[in-house]
């Protein structure tokens, strides 16, 4: 279960502050594309670390 968390926060980490770091440096920067080629590597991961996450957390609930 506290493995479970961890992975769960980590998920949520890649999925919204990845972006929110390639903003900043786009802003900074002014390439924009910085931005845009992160989108998608985030969302996959972050969306997949998240969904097999909350499945294993509820088989573990029903397991109880």
């Amino acid at each position: 279960m506290k493995n479970n968390k961890l992975a769960f926060f980590v998920s949520l980490i890649v999925l919204v502050g990845f972006p929110i770091v390639f903003l900043f440096i786009s802003l900074f920067t002014g390439e924009w594309s910085y931005l845009l080629w992160s989108i998608p590597p985030s969302l996959l991961a972050g969306l997949t670390g998240l969904m097999i996450t909350l499945h294993i957390t509820k088989n573990e609930r029903k397991v109880e």
